[in-house]
């Protein structure tokens, strides 16, 4: 407590700074005096509570909600872009580096954990080796980490939680089993692993831990919920689980990876379904927008206008209306969360720069700088001021304003 109330003072007298470089000592203070809190906060809980692991797989001592305390005030606003592992660590690198240090851009979110499960670098972790399975796309992950900081480049390390081949595969018991004892997996060939499983939890927060020990800043996790489909599924599979709802279980996960990861002065963030703000909670995934949101630090409702059919927010062809259709998911978003008050996380929407071919034709346009510029318009036309570009094979758009 002594700590606290000092770096409290500290942080006080700096205030009324003038000088950049005294703003940025108050930042740093304000950091480091947030950090300290969450600390306190965490031990003397652990102290209190009296709870142990043992109280079911993923319900071990949830601690009261720390979320309104933000890690990381010195963090900027965020304009980033998705990087794949085998871009970070190949020739494409040069390019999206290029593109950050001459536009608005200044954040990647670059694959630790991708959707196989792979970790994508090489690392010597003893837990991650014995449960997971590198794939080192990067091949020198403490040079890239050097380059990001040489260029400014704000680092999201993404993790994919639950979408998990690799641990499903080499930890059957960790994941869904039909009758005849096999892995189940979706029409993709893809399995999940089980969110009620608190070593499937351990297991990903441990690699968030490592990533924020290389250098990342932010944490963000990715299909945090169970399969598409799942509730018509879920009596037939074989897996361990509780009597917790499946919404309770994944809104769980999130607030003890965020109890974990605060202290370490690391953000986390959640990917999530952009119509997830707009309609109840999906029972079936186990996602419910509010209460993922509360235990985050930024919330990224994917809310790409090709992703929402015919009719959505007024549009015959949502794909073809960019403003109109990212105008509307971010009113949904905001009334959903302004119920949060203090506890409203960054929002933080991933938006489109692909075309959705797939669509058919009719149903879609050719995205360009016009369409991405009116999806940015719509985000500041509702007061949001941080997005993330997505295309999978991050091929971004030239001559985008991105303010």
């Amino acid at each position: 407590m002594n700590i606290i109330l000092a770096l409290f003072i500290l942080a006080s007298a700096g205030l009324g700074s003038s000088s950049p470089q005294e703003g940025n000592l108050t930042a740093k203070l304000q950091a480091s005096l947030n950090t300290a809190m969450i600390q306190g906060m965490h031990q003397n809980n652990s102290q209190g509570n009296g709870q142990t692991e043992g109280k079911g797989q993923g319900q071990s001592g949830i601690k009261p909600n720390t979320t309104a305390i933000d890690p990381q005030v010195e963090a900027p606003k965020v304009k980033g872009i998705y990087v794949t592992a085998y871009s970070a660590g190949g020739s494409r690198m040069n390019q999206l580096v290029d593109l950050l240090d001459k536009t608005e851009l200044n954040a990647m979110v670059i694959d630790i954990k991708d959707d196989e499960g792979y970790i994508t670098y090489k690392t010597d972790n003893p837990k991650l080796k014995e449960l997971g399975k590198s794939q080192p796309f990067i091949k020198d992950i403490k040079q890239l980490m050097k380059r990001l900081e040489k260029h400014d480049i704000y680092p999201i390390a993404r993790v994919v939680v639950f979408k998990d081949t690799i641990l499903a595969k080499k930890n059957p018991e960790l994941s869904f089993r039909k009758s005849d004892g096999t892995v189940w997996t979706n029409g993709g060939g893809d399995s999940f692993v089980n969110p009620f499983s608190k070593e499937v939890w351990d297991y990903n927060i441990e690699i968030a831990k490592e990533a924020a020990k290389l250098g990342f800043k932010e944490i963000q996790f990715d299909y945090v919920r169970f399969p598409e489909g799942f509730e018509k599924r879920a009596g037939s599979l074989k897996y361990t689980k509780t009597d917790q709802s499946r919404v309770d279980v994944v809104s769980d996960f999130v607030q003890y990876a965020r109890e974990e990861l605060a202290p370490l002065g690391i953000r986390v963030s959640v990917d999530i379904f952009g119509y997830a703000a707009s309609v109840p909670a999906a029972e079936g995934i186990g996602q419910d927008f509010v209460k993922i949101s509360k235990n985050v630090d930024i919330i990224s409702p994917m809310v790409y206008p090709s992703h929402y059919t015919a009719g959505w927010f007024g549009s015959p062809v949502p794909d073809k209306a960019p403003y109109q259709t990212i105008k509307g998911s971010m009113e949904d978003t905001h009334k959903k969360l302004d119920e949060l008050g203090e506890q409203k996380p960054i929002i933080r929407p991933w938006i489109q720069d692909f075309t959705a071919s797939w669509l058919g034709s009719g149903n879609y346009a050719k995205y360009g700088k016009k369409e991405i510029e009116e999806q940015i318009r719509a985000l500041k036309d509702t007061n949001v001021d941080e997005y993330l570009l997505w295309n999978a094979s991050n091929r971004y758009t030239e001559g985008v304003t991105h303010k």
